[in-house]
């Protein structure tokens, strides 16, 4: 052995498991004559590494720079430690036991290496639903326990074929130890069934879908983390009766083709669009309609400027499209625009969560579907669609955060042995996630869902049972949000008395600012400006338009938008006409609420509700604001979903500004009142005649002052950072237009771009708000501690 000789222990921490590392390792190790080991293990992957110091260096030097496309590196460890006299090779080892702190790898699209063998008709996988390789496929919907391995997943009762199993023993395969890797001889395999739960005996399911679907039908399609209801985008019957069915009357649907150059005639893509459509997330893009072009049915998201679009993320969504185009050999055809566009919306009964079990499905979705393409691969872990803004043209903004995203971690503004409690937070009423953390990892779930249905809170209890036991996190505190009533809130209390540990409960809207400073490790003082729906406040009365300063897990309300009343209480929140009844009862118009809103039947007992303050809870809530705004010029009178009328009032303002430049009226609104009244700029949109027009008005007034607010309280706070949060900052307008103002006053601006800035990222919020209180109670111990240390001392002197 040469003298020069040397040993490297090498702890790799982050994604890194499930993502091709250790072939990865042991192929640099070949290639710079490294010997030694590689395992995934507790802590991540461990590598023993031993060769001469300069190809040591320069295989460290590698493990950083090159890494395989799915893994994210978090931090690498290295620690010179005693050469082993003897070893002859580098062997990937099977994975370590111990007490685990490990990413979970998500869900990725199908790669370009596995599609090229998918339509090769020399390939043993030549159109093979199922194919898969290290650098693609399904991970976290599968994975039962960690560490990732081919038993912990749902694949493990299909037992690999003697070249499948070859593959996966072979260090130098793409598939080396792709852990749901199979072939049409011993993996999972497709089946149809028809509208009556019955299978069919036919030699090709793919078909008989298309089929169907072209008939005008609906078919249910099992997919990576759940069940699509699918049918011809381009056909207005099917989709209206796939509405009538599921009970989705109005709420948009996204469309899936086989390439962007099929979606060129209807949306507006870049470049920019089009990378992030074929990411390895594959996630729904919201993309600017096309003007004057309805090739597509309006039917699809009515009342919205935009379209929710995808490409195939799955082999078996390729084999769809595949079919359609006449099965051509090659993926030639996939450069060329294809015909078939297919509505893809989540299998359910409108509310309830998605369907993922195949018996479920066949019981479920009866009635709704008209087959049924189903496959034996089980799913273990329910990850609905991810959603994606790209109105903007700098967008990348997460609406929902699901499958190819969930359940990656966040790394919070911590030292790594801070000591700190593992925390569950169990997040906000609607779009519901649960978030586990241990140490400074923080893990975020999938979306859950909105906690008004029964299924869903359902699928909270057992998301938290299956994240904790996966990541092997007991909880020591869980956190939730300040509103008794919500289910979230009762879950914690239960969770709180049976496992004998502490509860806190923490303001919504500061939720949202610390769910944006976790994310971006902030750790100095901020201005948190929060526009939200409805949150319970600390003084009782419902707030979400608030100015906060926040630091270290407290925050002080140094201002919000003036109140407006909502007559009907929860109500108003569903009926936008109601909000805008409050404003005109607000600006002494109240004779006008029966002339405007007269078509609905509650309209004439509004003005007594309102002179008699019964049921009228005052809020100051932004989202309320965009409801009474979209009610007063006409465009929304009621939601048919969550925020509805909202952007319905970005659209106009969006097509609009198409055409027009922005509207250049003087400021009405004194931001040097506090709170901030809008009440100059309601009475202003009382007479714009012209909608679209009005909309532009009201984002242009909205953004001006809330930018100036904020920039004036930044001066007198010393204060240079600005926070964004909350669901109204997925207005691209007022996203993008308050952050170029702040920022042309040198001020700091940070959004969210990891989580949602909507309910989706409150989970985050409560643990990182829990955590640093955590972590300041410990500094202030150990301060006294040695304060007290210090004068024993002195007196000892």
């Amino acid at each position: 052995m040469s003298m020069a000789v040397s040993a490297l222990q090498i702890e790799i921490r982050g994604q890194v498991q499930g993502v091709g590392f250790r072939p990865f390792v042991y192929n640099l190790a070949q290639r710079f004559g490294v010997i030694g080991s590689v395992a995934n293990g507790p802590k991540g992957v461990s590598i023993f590494a031993q060769a001469d110091k300069p190809q040591l260096d320069q295989f460290v030097a590698q493990l950083t720079s090159e890494q395989p496309s799915m893994s994210e590196v978090e931090s690498l460890d290295v620690t010179s430690i005693a050469v082993e006299p003897g070893l002859t090779q580098f062997k990937i080892i099977q994975s370590e036991q111990g007490d685990l702190d490990l990413s979970v790898t998500p869900d990725a699209a199908v790669c370009q290496d596995c599609l090229t063998e998918l339509f090769d008709p020399n390939n043993r996988r030549y159109l093979y639903p199922f194919i898969n390789c290290t650098h693609c496929g399904p991970r976290y919907s599968l994975i039962t326990a960690l560490p990732y391995d081919r038993p912990n997943t749902t694949m493990a009762k299909f037992r690999l074929c003697h070249r499948c199993d070859s593959e996966y023993a072979d260090p130098v395969d793409r598939r080396f130890h792709a852990q749901p890797t199979a072939c049409g001889e011993c993996g999972p395999q497709l089946r149809f069934y028809s509208e009556d739960g019955q299978q069919l005996q036919c030699d090709d399911p793919v078909a008989q879908t298309i089929e169907l679907i072209q008939q005008g039908n609906i078919v249910a399609i099992k997919g990576v983390g759940g069940f699509h209801l699918a049918c011809d985008a381009r056909n207005p019957q099917a989709i209206r009766r796939l509405r009538e069915r599921k009970h989705r009357d109005e709420k948009p649907l996204a469309v899936m083709a086989a390439n962007p150059e099929s979606l060129q005639p209807y949306v507006e893509l870049t470049d920019q669009r089009v990378q992030r459509l074929k990411a390895m997330d594959a996630p729904i893009c919201l993309v600017p309609k096309k003007q004057n072009s309805d090739a597509l049915s309006e039917e699809l998201a009515l009342d919205q400027a935009w379209l929710g679009v995808m490409l195939p993320h799955s082999p078996l969504h390729y084999l769809l499209f595949h079919k359609d185009a006449g099965s051509p050999d090659g993926i030639q055809w996939l450069e060329e625009k294809q015909d078939l566009l297919l509505v893809m919306t989540s299998a359910n009964r409108s509310g309830n969560p998605q369907v993922i079990d195949n018996a479920e499905a066949l019981t479920q979705l009866q009635g709704i579907a008209d087959g049924y393409l189903i496959h034996d691969r089980d799913i273990h872990t329910r990850c609905d669609d991810s959603v994606v803004s790209m109105i903007a043209e700098q967008g990348g903004e997460l609406v929902r955060r699901g499958r190819g995203l969930s359940p990656q971690y966040i790394k919070l503004p911590f030292e790594t042995d801070a000591q700190l409690p593992s925390v569950l937070a169990v997040g906000a009423y609607f779009k519901n996630t649960v978030c586990l953390t241990k140490g400074n990892r923080a893990y975020v779930s999938q979306y859950i869902g909105d906690l008004d249905n029964p299924e869903c809170c359902r699928q909270l209890n057992h998301t938290v049972e299956q994240l904790s036991a996966m990541l092997d996190i007991k909880p020591e505190l869980v956190v939730a949000d300040l509103h008794s009533e919500f289910y979230s809130t009762g879950f914690a209390q239960r969770f709180s008395q049976a496992n004998k540990i502490p509860m806190l409960q923490v303001q919504h809207h500061h939720a949202h600012i610390a769910a944006v400073i976790a994310e971006h490790g902030v750790q100095e003082p901020v201005l948190g400006l929060a526009l939200d729906g409805l949150g319970l406040g600390d003084d009782g009365t419902l707030w979400g338009g608030e100015l906060f300063k926040v630091y270290k897990g407290d925050y002080q309300r140094l201002s919000s938008l003036s109140p407006i009343p909502l007559p009907g209480g929860d109500s108003a929140a569903k009926e936008p006409w109601r909000v805008a009844s409050g404003v005109l009862f607000q600006l002494d118009r109240a004779e006008q609420i029966e002339a405007r809103f007269g078509d609905h039947k509650a309209a004439p007992m509004i003005s007594q509700l309102l002179q008699k303050n019964i049921n009228t809870p005052m809020t100051s809530s932004a989202g309320r604001v965009f409801d009474a705004v979209a009610a007063l010029l006409g465009l929304k009178e009621k939601n048919a979903y969550e925020a509805q009328a909202a952007m319905a009032l970005e659209s106009a303002a969006y097509r609009y500004l198409k055409s027009h430049p922005w509207p250049n009226e003087s400021l009405l609104i004194d931001t040097k009142q506090s709170p901030l009244n809008l009440e100059p700029l309601f009475a202003r949109l009382l007479d714009c005649e012209d909608q679209g027009y009005g909309a532009a008005l009201f984002h242009q007034q909205l953004i001006t002052a809330l930018s100036r607010w904020v920039a004036d309280s930044a001066v007198k706070e010393g204060i240079n950072k600005v926070v964004l949060a909350g669901g109204c900052f997925l207005n691209q307008l007022l996203l993008e237009g308050i952050t170029e103002q702040l920022v042309a006053n040198n001020l700091q601006v940070v959004t969210a771009r990891k989580l949602p800035c909507n309910d989706g990222s409150i989970s985050l919020g409560q643990a990182q708000i829990a955590l640093e209180r955590a972590n300041l109670a410990r500094q202030n111990k150990n301060k006294n501690d040695n304060d007290r240390n210090n004068e024993r001392e002195s007196l000892c002197v």
